[in-house]
């Protein structure tokens, strides 16, 4: 007699399986440049559930450019899964989509997430997404060397400037093209 196998994830199948902490940031991106590109990450025990969410996320959303998982375990019994978004004020609305629907794999309500950026952890809302993760490519590198400067102030090093002054030639086209 014949039995159906399903695998794959179901309702509430990943419900005790991953950590309700989302990490932003906290690895490079593999696909294009860090100021261009924004890296989610999960936690999970499994190598197979990491699998399936990775498989899950690239079928179920346009706008993931890829999702990945880590090779091997990073620490006894926890895989990560790697996601990548463009870097855009979409960004927001994206992360809040993924999350939300994550609310049919797991236990966890949208309020229930924690988001970890450098060093700070915060309670997921859109308001604090826009607060701690640079939304365009302009504010990461912004804040990327703002911090660089802070590290080479206290090395006794001269800062650099964040952004340089446009030549006139480029002040001349923007003028023209009405920018």
């Amino acid at each position: 007699m014949p039995t159906n196998i399903n695998e794959g994830l179901g309702y509430k199948s990943l419900t005790g399986l991953i950590s309700n902490i989302v990490h932003i940031d906290e690895f490079a991106s593999k696909m294009g440049d860090d100021d261009d590109i924004c890296v989610l990450s999960f936690r999970l025990p499994s190598e197979l559930s990491a699998a399936d969410l990775v498989s899950w996320f690239e079928k179920g959303y346009d706008f993931v450019l890829d999702a990945d998982k880590s090779p091997g375990e990073v620490s006894v019994n926890v895989y990560l899964v790697y996601l990548e978004l463009r870097r855009r004020s979409s960004l927001v609305d994206q992360i809040n989509t993924l999350l939300d629907d994550l609310q049919t794999l797991t236990e966890f309500e949208l309020e229930d997430w924690e988001c970890k950026v450098g060093s700070k952890n915060f309670t997921y809302s859109k308001s604090n997404i826009e607060k701690y993760v640079p939304l365009s490519p302009k504010a990461y590198r912004f804040q990327r060397e703002f911090k660089l400067n802070e590290l080479r102030v206290r090395a006794g090093m001269t800062t650099q400037k964040l952004f340089t002054e446009q030549d006139s030639i480029i002040r001349e086209y923007k003028s023209k093209a009405g920018l």
